[in-house]
């Protein structure tokens, strides 16, 4: 499962890097959370990982966010990272990279969803993703990081969600 929050025009992030503009709402943040439960483990690159690993020390601050700490907490995370020197999470192990087999064994032994977390992992399994799940911001930020890999696939749409804010989910499944 590939999911990330988007501008309209398919940047993660600005021209300068920030993503301030994809602060979600409660609900959508609510949303998430029960979208992420059903996964047991995230893949992750270095930058990502150091951005959420401060869902592990977090002090309580609202249910919904309290909520999204414990299922972090409660799921596994693989770091591919040729520069960290170590993780510093619990459920979490570090790998030096990524390989489209390490993945299609994970998919095969796991009872669970598995996350790829950002564009540029997910650009190297791309393959092997069977989920889509885009939460489109209604926001033109003009460059940045986009969010697709240069790769062709096609993909059916499994479902769509608009929230009170504007922003719209959409569930694509190979």
């Amino acid at each position: 499962m590939f999911t990330g929050n988007l501008s309209l025009d398919g940047y993660i992030n600005d021209a300068n890097g920030n993503f301030d503009w994809g602060e979600p709402s409660d609900e959508v943040h609510q949303f998430f959370n029960d979208l992420e439960r059903t996964v047991g483990t995230h893949l992750y690159g270095r930058k990502l990982y150091e951005t959420m690993a401060v869902w592990e020390t977090m002090p309580p601050t609202s249910a919904v966010m309290d909520d999204y700490a414990e299922v972090w907490r409660n799921s596994d995370k693989v770091v591919f990272s040729a520069s960290l020197p170590a993780v510093s999470t619990p459920r979490t192990t570090l790998q030096r990279t990524l390989s489209p087999d390490f993945v299609a064994e994970l998919k095969q032994t796991s009872r669970t969803d598995i996350g790829i977390g950002g564009p540029t992992l997910a650009a190297q399994v791309f393959d092997l993703v069977d989920d889509l799940h885009l939460v489109l911001y209604p926001v033109v930020v003009g460059g940045g990081t986009p969010f697709f890999p240069a790769a062709t696939a096609q993909f059916e749409l499994a479902g769509s969600r608009v929230f009170e804010n504007g922003i719209v989910h959409l569930h694509y499944a190979r």
